[in-house]
């Protein structure tokens, strides 16, 4: 599994900081019809949803590769007499 969700939802996340931040200074108001408070909450929406989903998904595996390898430690050899 590679990182790049993760990254993805990082960089989304900065963006709707960088959305807020230009929004506060009067540099931009609207992009297109919407306002852009609405456009930064959403960016930074989905920016988090990636990350929590990407570190979930992970947190699962691991939790998987353990139970995995703590019945393989608890079964005894078939094979051993």
């Amino acid at each position: 599994m590679n990182r790049t969700p993760r990254l993805a939802g990082y960089a989304l996340m900065a963006s709707a900081a960088l959305l807020a931040l230009a929004m506060r200074r009067g540099a931009i108001l609207t992009l297109g019809p919407f306002p852009v408070a609405a456009v930064a909450l959403l960016v930074g929406m989905l920016g988090v949803m990636l990350v929590f989903t990407d570190l979930m998904v992970r947190g699962l595996y691991a939790q998987v590769e353990a139970t995995k390898r703590g019945k393989e430690a608890s079964e005894p050899n078939e094979g051993e007499d």
